[in-house]
C-alpha cells in the first residue's frame, strides 16, 4: 500500500457527522471558523456559498464542495437572504453520528447532505494545510473518473431516502472526499521539498505513514531507516533534505500535537497521555512537551476546551 492510501485510512477513523437537510426557500446558515474538515453536498438547489476568499458561487445539483480547514462560510437559498435560519429548524437524530435538518416553509425546497470530520491529529493534518480553503468536487470531477457517477449516486440516494439512506449516504461521502483529496495530491505539482514531497517519496512517505499510524511506538533512528529500506545516514539525510527537520523532532512534534489534542477534547490525564504517547514517565512526557509547546501538559489540560461542533454534524 503506498503512503498516501495509509494516510488516508485514518479517515473513517476521525469522527465524521452528517447532517442531511430540507430547507424551504429563504434561508441561510453560517458556520464558523472550526478545526473541522467540511463538505456539502447539493441534491437539490437552489444553494450558493459565501467565503471570503471567493465571494458568493453558485453551487448547482449535485455539485459537492469541500473546505479543508474549515474555514468560515455561509450557505444560502440566495446571496440576498441574511440572518440564521438555524434555529428555526427541526432536528432529528437518526444515529449517533447522523440527523435531518428540516426548515418548513412554501418556497423551493433545498435538499443538502453536509458533513464534517474533526482533524484533531490524524495523519491528514499536514496535507490539509497545504490544501487550497475551497475545492469544488466538478472541478476536479474531469480527473477521476469515480468522482462524477459518486455524485449522480449521491444524488439519487439523498432525493430517494430509504431505510439505511443516512449510513450509505455516510459512506459515499468518506470515499468521496478521500478521492477528492487524492485528486488533488494528483492533479498539483511535484515539488522538491515539504510534506507534499515526502508523502509522494516511495521511501520517506512509507516511514511518515508509520510514524502518523502509531506515534506512541519506540521508533528509533535505525528502525525508520529499515522501514524506509535505506541505511541510517542515507535516510537522515533525505528526510531532513525534504522535510526540514530530523525524524526525531518530526515525530516529536507529532507526539506534541496528538497530545493537545487528548489532554484538551479527550480529557485523558498527563500520565495516560505519557503511557500512550511512548513515554517511560510522566515527567519525560511533561519535558518534552513543554520543550516543543513552551506550555505544560497540565495548563493545557485545564485550559483547552473539547470540541465546538455544531449539535447535527455540521
Amino acid at each position: 500500500m503506498d503512503a498516501l492510501s495509509e494516510v488516508l485510512q485514518d479517515f473513517r477513523l476521525s469522527g465524521v457527522n452528517y447532517g442531511r437537510c430540507e430547507l424551504r426557500h429563504p434561508w441561510s446558515i453560517a458556520f464558523p471558523q472550526q478545526q473541522l474538515l467540511r463538505f456539502h453536498f447539493v441534491s437539490q438547489g437552489p444553494c450558493w456559498i459565501h467565503t471570503e476568499v471567493q465571494g458568493w458561487q453558485e453551487l448547482r445539483d449535485g455539485d459537492l464542495v469541500l473546505l479543508p480547514q474549515g474555514i468560515a462560510h455561509r450557505l444560502a437559498s440566495a446571496p440576498d437572504v441574511v440572518g440564521d435560519s438555524l434555529k428555526g429548524c427541526h432536528v432529528t437524530k437518526l444515529g449517533s453520528n447522523v440527523s435531518e435538518v428540516v426548515r418548513e416553509g412554501t418556497g423551493a425546497t433545498s435538499t443538502l447532505f453536509c458533513g464534517s470530520m474533526a482533524l484533531g491529529a490524524c495523519a491528514l493534518n499536514p496535507l490539509i494545510t497545504l490544501m487550497p480553503p475551497i475545492i469544488k468536487g466538478c472541478d476536479v470531477a474531469g480527473n477521476d473518473p469515480i468522482v462524477g457517477p459518486l455524485l449522480a449516486a449521491m444524488t439519487v440516494e439523498a432525493a430517494q431516502p430509504q431505510m439505511g439512506s443516512a449510513t450509505i449516504l455516510s459512506r459515499m461521502a468518506d470515499l468521496l472526499t478521500a478521492r477528492l483529496i487524492r485528486c488533488w495530491v494528483n492533479c498539483t505539482g511535484a515539488p522538491t521539498t515539504g510534506w507534499l514531497a515526502a508523502i509522494r517519496d516511495p521511501h520517506i512517505g512509507r516511514v511518515l505513514a508509520a510514524m502518523h499510524r502509531d506515534p506512541g511506538h519506540n521508533w528509533t533512528l535505525e528502525s525508520l531507516a529499515g522501514l524506509a529500506g535505506q541505511s541510517r545516514s542515507i535516510f537522515a539525510e533525505r528526510f531532513s533534505a525534504v522535510l526540514g527537520e530530523g525524524a526525531a523532532r518530526y515525530l516529536a512534534r507529532l507526539r506534541m500535537q496528538l497530545a493537545r489534542e487528548l489532554l484538551g477534547q479527550n480529557g485523558m490525564s498527563v500520565a495516560e497521555v505519557a503511557t500512550r504517547l511512548g513515554y517511560e514517565s510522566e515527567a519525560s512526557f511533561a519535558r518534552a512537551f513543554k520543550r516543543i509547546t513552551s506550555v505544560s501538559p497540565g495548563v493545557v489540560r485545564r485550559t483547552i476546551s473539547g470540541r465546538t461542533d455544531m449539535h447535527f454534524g455540521f
